[in-house]
């Protein structure tokens, strides 16, 4: 007895184990191969977007934006040839869903419309090429804006990682319906301004040159924009000036800059005896204390 045999015995034994609904027969033999069936069909498209995967990691000549764009559309398109695929192996006759098909239509279009809406929020977001992988944007936590990178577009939602390293979730409807600040969209140039007060008497042009010369030592200020020093107020305290610098790379972060120029300022402000604001704390008073933290976060804001 050849194997053909045997596995046609087997199929005949479990095809008696079952019972019948209507015209259909339900047997361990029907259970069986829905379960084999699904199983490859689940395998083959897994790997089928995977393969998709690498084939356009492959295609240097598209950026990233586009080699995502294309691999989710050819990911889809495995996805739904599998599923016909599969519903053709095990013979189900769509059109005896027919009946089921109106309400299921309606239950499944109330139960997955924001998936369909992020879906199709994903695909427009990386047709529009309005934010990629790798764009260093503002993510609002609910207490101020954080910037973070964009790591990944997903179906569902985009993963866009911090300097904290604490990973967001955001859908893609809310990249779509909601004001978006992408640092990285047409350039990565970022400006960054950083507030320094001199003590009154001090040689303003000495303390100028200082800055501008520490910010042009800092590792990851560019030469080109040049950074600029500018007075923007006279204090009760001394003067107050910004200095302007312009990145290229803010998904480093911008608090490590700022902390690199105030440091390399203030080496030099000691070397050629600039000095700071040294004011007897109680004559200035609170209200003074004020002013000089508004105007400081002021400056910050810019």
């Amino acid at each position: 007895m050849t194997l053909s045999d045997h596995l046609e015995r087997i199929g005949a034994t479990l095809s008696m184990i079952g019972f019948d609904v209507g015209k259909y027969r339900v047997s361990v033999y029907t259970g069986l191969t829905t379960l084999v069936v699904i199983a490859a069909m689940i395998v083959l498209a897994r790997v089928g977007s995977k393969v998709a995967r690498r084939f356009f990691n492959r295609i240097t000549r598209l950026d990233p934006g586009q080699r995502l764009l294309g691999e989710k559309l050819v990911s889809i398109t495995i996805w739904i040839v599998a599923f016909l695929v599969g519903i053709d192996l095990l013979g189900i006759d769509l059109t005896a869903l027919a009946v089921f098909s109106g309400a299921l239509g309606l239950a499944v279009g109330f139960g997955l419309q924001k998936t369909f809406g992020n879906l199709i929020a994903g695909i427009i977001l990386l047709m529009d090429r309005s934010i990629k992988p790798g764009d260093v944007i503002a993510v609002n936590d609910g207490v101020s804006n954080t910037v973070g990178q964009v790591k990944k577009i997903g179906i569902r939602a985009v993963s866009v990682t911090t300097r904290d390293k604490k990973e967001y979730l955001i859908p893609n409807e809310n990249l779509m319906i909601n004001q978006v600040e992408n640092w990285s969209y047409s350039s990565r140039e970022v400006r960054i301004r950083v507030p320094v007060i001199v003590s009154p008497g001090t040689d303003l042009d000495l303390a100028e040159s200082l800055m501008l010369q520490a910010s042009r030592e800092a590792r990851r200020v560019l030469a080109s924009p040049a950074p600029t020093a500018w007075i923007t107020q006279f204090t009760e305290l001394g003067v107050a000036f910004e200095i302007r610098i312009w990145i290229n790379d803010p998904e480093e972060g911008l608090g490590n800059v700022r902390s690199d120029v105030l440091k390399r300022c203030w080496k030099l402000f000691q070397e050629h005896g600039v000095t700071l604001p040294n004011a007897n704390w109680r004559e200035v008073g609170l209200r003074d204390l004020e002013k000089l933290r508004e105007m400081i976060e002021g400056l910050e804001r810019g």
